[in-house]
């Protein structure tokens, strides 16, 4: 299985270090110096990390084969994707690979249907589901506890506690 650990930003320096957005709970492991990452898109990489670093509060990371900035600057917005065990799970029971989260159902606590998630959305400072809807619609809800409160692996759902006006003409249909 792959999971996306990270985003390259833009070129730090003269000797190729590049800016990384961290999308993994687990930097250490995932972004450590030999850690070899698989890129989308697959032309740039594979990618092996030779040296990385914390600067001002940014994960700094230089890659084998990338000797200076022009080099790193080619690599922006460049996902780096991990293999992952299929059987590995996080350790926090309230962390989740974005895998686990893809096709549940998702429900209101109330029980009202809502869709099905598509995928993740990993912006910078949440995430998140992007549900589609049985119209064929899509609605973003964002992956916090206050309005994800629970998420069910056997039973394949994840219940949502919109707040008024998220999930917009749905919002009208159960309100009445």
């Amino acid at each position: 299985m792959q999971l996306v650990v990270g985003r390259i930003g833009r070129a730090h320096g003269i000797k190729g270090e590049v800016t990384v957005e961290v999308r993994t709970d687990e930097p250490e492991l995932r972004l450590g110096p030999g850690a070899v990452l698989l890129t989308d898109p697959p032309s740039v990489g594979p990618l092996t990390i030779e040296t990385g670093r914390v600067h001002s509060g940014r994960l700094l990371l230089r890659f084998e084969g990338v000797p200076d900035r022009t080099a790193a600057e080619g690599l922006r917005n460049t996902l780096l994707i991990a293999e992952v065990d299929p059987e590995e799970v996080p350790e926090d029971p309230e962390e989740f690979y974005d895998h686990q989260l893809i096709d549940l159902d998702v429900v209101t606590v109330e029980g009202a249907e809502v869709g099905r998630i598509a995928e993740i959305a990993h912006l910078p400072y949440q995430d998140l589901l992007v549900v589609r809807r049985k119209d064929g619609g899509e609605v973003l809800i964002p992956f916090v506890s206050e309005i994800v409160p629970e998420i069910d692996l056997e039973e394949q759902r994840a219940v949502i506690d919109p707040p008024p006006g998220l999930l917009g003409d749905l919002d009208e249909d159960t309100h009445r």
